[in-house]
């Protein structure tokens, strides 16, 4: 598709979780919906969080009672409309004795927590003495300890899916949906935006690219929302739209490591004793993550990487609190970091600035929109806020699509269109000839939509055949996320798609099996294999 001269009601800008949250809404409203992005769906800083959806405990105590409501009935509404996604999960909290927030303050803190809980859909919180506190994690630093609170929230272990289900569900109620398609310009006549124009990359040939392979494109649109994330300025000054800074993002980084013996089962959640700022253990995808960190960032954002003195942090505060983790360098199996998209708050300390969202209407250009700020857990409120105010500015031959209530917070995301999804999942199981590890990994990802994919094995049953050793990845997993996932390279299918690019290599001991079935069942020629694998290994080696 060119989509030159087509009109649109409104273009999104980024293809990240509140990009993808936001044509969803817009699509199921009646709109008509151009989704754009520059990369793949949900390559950015959707991909680098510490994948929890929570109602920000810490935000508390900078008094963002609002902001933690909000995420408390977003996160009751996620485990409703994908619980395949996202899950509850309990966290320790450990209290020791020179920590900056003690006993009471924890307590007071999980008292709070609670009573803004929105219907009390998870179990309150329980404090807990020293020798309970070390039964729930035997291998926790005694020294100091006081005992811990543990309480509950929720994890998407695979956010990229997160990103893709809403992407997928906007599509279905009429959306499109480009990717690799760079905004280079706001199109702007009379003071009101009209459209973009944009380049779009040729994916097949990834190994070679100059202009001549780049096609250029303008579509029309009566509004535009600029969800690029930290990206927001930089669509903004690439058209000459006047104004302050709106991005002031903060780094955070991550590090992967294996479990070690006395490695907590339960996600921990601590104070750090180098700066007092809390951070993660969490048990995730049969690894553990570690993070985050918090600091300003003023480089590339297109070449965001861990700091040795990041990674010295993490580790150093992760063998504090287990000591017999022992952890170095050498073990961390890799890493990720990714930039905030926190509103521009000149010199004030990272840790302070507030992490809610703002939809910016820009004075000077009517119909045009930045999303600022902004997290995981309430993408779906920030979307159907930003339509909401869409509506009031479309032409008035619109009114009745104005007169529309937003749908998503009720309306499941595709794979949990089930009216049961836990009868789903154990017919499912019962029905299935594959190994019962299998089954678990398949709806974990692909939930109800695994129906579609064993359609693909029904037609082959080659493609039954395990592609990755470690995760138990099918080979018509890698079919499936081109012919019906809309992914365009291998780094697409392994990492925002299979998920095999989460594993303890990263994909890179499965990455030339995936090839070659591309090779076989998708047609790809040995060049382009050749050329994929080459832009795969390039992609996920960044070495910390």
């Amino acid at each position: 598709m060119t989509s030159d001269n087509l009109q649109f009601d409104v273009i999104v800008i980024g293809a990240g979780i509140n990009g993808a949250g936001i044509a969803r809404d817009a699509a199921m409203r009646g709109l008509k919906v151009l989704l754009l992005d520059k990369g793949d769906i949900g390559s950015g800083t959707s991909s680098w969080s510490t994948r929890l959806i929570h109602g920000g405990l810490r935000y508390l105590e900078h008094g963002e009672f609002r902001l933690v409501r909000e995420s408390l009935r977003e996160r009751s509404c996620l485990l409703n409309i994908c619980p395949h996604l996202v899950r509850p999960i309990p966290l320790l909290m450990p209290v020791y004795e020179k920590a900056r927030r003690g006993w009471w303050t924890i307590r007071a803190g999980m008292i709070g927590y609670d009573a803004l809980s929105f219907r009390k859909s998870l179990p309150r919180h329980r404090m807990l003495s020293v020798a309970e506190t070390l039964r729930q994690a035997p291998a926790l630093n005694r020294d100091g300890l006081r005992g811990a609170a543990v309480y509950f929230d929720a994890q998407v272990e695979f956010a990229e899916r997160l990103v893709f289900e809403n992407v997928l569900s906007a599509v279905a109620h009429g959306a499109t949906v480009l990717t690799y398609a760079r905004v280079e310009k706001l199109v702007v006549k009379n003071g009101a935006v009209s459209g973009v124009e944009f380049s779009r990359e040729d994916r097949l040939s990834p190994a070679v690219m100059d202009d001549s392979e780049v096609a250029r494109h303008t579509t029309s649109a009566n509004i535009v929302v600029n969800a690029a994330g930290p990206w927001v300025d930089q669509v903004l000054s690439g058209s000459d739209v006047t104004g302050p800074r709106l991005i002031g993002g903060t780094k955070g980084s991550h590090v992967i490591v294996a479990t070690f013996p006395g490695a907590p089962a339960t996600a921990i959640y601590v104070e750090a004793e180098t700066d007092g700022r809390p951070f993660f253990i969490i048990p995730w995808n049969g690894k553990l993550l570690i993070g985050t960190t918090d600091s300003r960032y003023q480089d590339d954002l297109d070449d965001v990487q861990i700091a040795v003195d990041e990674i010295d942090y993490l580790l150093h505060e992760t063998n504090r609190v287990f000591p017999v983790a022992r952890l170095t360098r050498e073990q961390i199996l890799y890493t990720y970091s990714g930039v905030r998209p926190l509103p521009f708050a000149g010199d004030k300390n990272a840790q302070a600035i507030t992490r809610r969202h703002f939809i910016r209407a820009h004075p000077t250009v009517r119909g045009l929109f930045s999303i600022v700020g902004g997290k995981l857990t309430t993408y779906r409120s920030l979307a159907e806020e930003t339509v909401d105010l869409i509506l009031k500015q479309l032409p008035t031959h619109l009114d009745r699509r104005r007169a529309l209530e937003g749908m998503t917070a009720r309306q499941p995301l595709p794979g949990a269109a089930t009216a049961d999804f836990g009868a789903f999942c154990e017919n499912f199981k019962q029905q299935s000839r594959l190994p019962a590890t299998t089954n678990e990994r398949l709806l974990r990802i692909y939930g109800t939509r695994v129906s579609l994919l064993l359609n693909l094995i029904a037609e082959d049953a080659s493609l039954a055949g395990v592609f990755d050793s470690e995760t138990g990845a099918l080979s018509a997993e890698v079919v499936f996320a081109f012919r019906h996932e809309f992914a365009t390279t291998l780094a697409d299918c392994m990492l925002r798609r299979t998920m095999v690019g989460l594993n303890s290599s990263r994909g890179l001991a499965a990455v030339e099996a995936a090839g070659a079935i591309a090779r076989k069942y998708l047609r790809w020629t040995e060049q382009r294999v050749a050329q994929e694998i080459v832009a795969y290994r390039r992609e996920v080696r960044v070495e910390p």
